[in-house]
């Protein structure tokens, strides 16, 4: 085998989206659960301290 088909470019599909979610990156790892109950937490601090506040 050939290392030209191993290296040959992959088909452009969903604007590159393909190619975006294979490249491995070294930065912080966080599950979208995570993110999804800090903002709401974050939302809901800041409407209690609206409350009480006012």
């Amino acid at each position: 085998m050939s290392n030209s088909k191993n290296n040959a470019p992959m088909p452009a599909s969903s604007a590159g989206l393909l190619t975006f979610f294979n490249e491995a990156t070294n930065g912080v790892k966080i599950r979208p659960e995570v993110i999804l109950i800090a903002s709401m937490a974050l939302i809901a601090t800041s409407i209690a301290l609206n409350a009480l506040f006012r």
